[in-house]
């Protein structure tokens, strides 16, 4: 996660806003822990997961959006419902994400 958080600090010194995603809560069978992170910046690059699949790409929506109003969101992915089924991922479970943005070391 050190890392992560180097990564973000270079993208704020060059000005760059970032969106950072945190599992807050999770109920059932998750990719990833509570506390899992992942950033995603201007461009769209994935820094981190938080479990990718279905659930990254839905919070990676969410983010980019995060990033265009600035303010913060919370996200929940169900990876129970018949499409993440259909699409092979089948954890089972919830997770809340909040995602809030990060802006630049000027603001």
């Amino acid at each position: 996660m050190l890392e992560l958080f180097r990564q973000i600090a270079r993208r704020r010194d060059l000005g760059e806003k970032v969106a950072l995603a945190t599992i807050v809560r999770a109920k059932g069978s998750t990719p990833r822990e509570l506390g899992a992170k992942m950033a995603v910046t201007q461009d769209g690059t994935v820094l981190g997961t938080i479990g990718g699949g279905y659930g990254e790409h839905e919070v990676w929506k969410v983010a980019k959006e995060v990033l265009l109003v600035g303010e913060p969101r919370m996200v929940r992915v169900e990876l129970t419902s018949e499409v993440v089924t259909n699409e092979g991922a089948v954890c089972g479970g919830i997770m809340d994400v909040f995602v809030e943005p990060v802006g630049s070391s000027q603001t």
